[in-house]
């Protein structure tokens, strides 16, 4: 018998998760750094926002923390740096500079390979649902130019509808209840350890693919089921992968 692609790594996530297969209903898609090209330029203005605000940090740590919310961010470094809880009237302060500051750099552009594997996506039927740490309304407000079509309005989860950011679950617990979907029926699609450890955490067949600086092995550290090298590479193998997905069972 002609050996299934991606088994190996479909059965170990089918295993840890006591399920016995998957059957794709919905994607849940992060935004920045998966389909935009965005965070050279977020790490760009959240070192900037810290450095002016006196805060000691590093430009590289901020893809570390690509997932959290911009007041969880915030928080973390003042606690951190200041040995307390930043205010109310801080995050929200710091927050707004900081999308001053990314407004001021180049405009993003799509992640390459992104629009074809949204397409693919819409092209078997899965519904798309945007789940993004980010509040900002330079990139939200263009999914619908960027990606005509391909996203519903209305199938969205951002920093201002969850309590919690990733690493925790709720982002994308949310993003199943908006597509009426359980978590075996959900694959989410993540570049970053926290957003890769939220969809695990949620019980998604949760995909990392290496779009930035961060070793494939924190993916895997993080809970991902399966990691690509980059967005074209995982846009091509996509139509094989969800052929997998349907095909591999274990008995629990």
């Amino acid at each position: 018998m002609e050996q299934v692609l991606y088994s190996d790594e479909i059965t170990a996530f089918l295993r840890r998760h006591h399920y016995s297969r998957v059957t794709p209903k919905a994607a849940l898609i992060d935004m920045d750094g998966t389909l935009y090209d965005s965070m050279k330029n977020h790490t760009a203005s959240w070192h900037r926002l810290m450095t002016v605000a006196g805060i000691n940090c590093t430009r590289e740590e901020f893809y570390l923390y690509e997932g959290r919310t911009g007041a969880s961010t915030i928080n973390q470094l003042i606690r951190r740096e200041w040995g307390r809880d930043a205010t109310d009237e801080e995050k929200e302060r710091l927050y707004k500079q900081k999308t001053q500051y990314f407004n001021q750099l180049p405009p993003v552009q799509p992640m390459p390979g992104a629009r074809e594997m949204v397409e693919v996506l819409k092209a078997v039927g899965l519904e798309r649902v945007l789940v993004t740490g980010s509040g900002q309304n330079s990139l939200l407000n263009r999914i619908s130019s960027d990606f005509p079509g391909l996203f519903t309005e209305g199938l969205r989860v951002t920093s201002r509808d969850v309590t919690h950011g990733k690493p925790h679950p709720e982002p994308f617990i949310r993003a199943m209840q908006l597509a009426h979907v359980t978590p075996s029926q959900s694959i989410v699609v993540e570049n970053a350890p926290l957003g890769v450890e939220a969809g695990d955490r949620a019980g998604a067949f949760t995909i990392g693919v290496t779009t930035g600086p961060i070793p494939r092995e924190e993916m895997i550290k993080a809970g991902a089921a399966i990691v690509f090298d980059s967005m074209p590479e995982f846009a091509a193998a996509l139509p094989v992968l969800l052929l997998s997905l349907l095909t591999v069972t274990v008995d629990k």
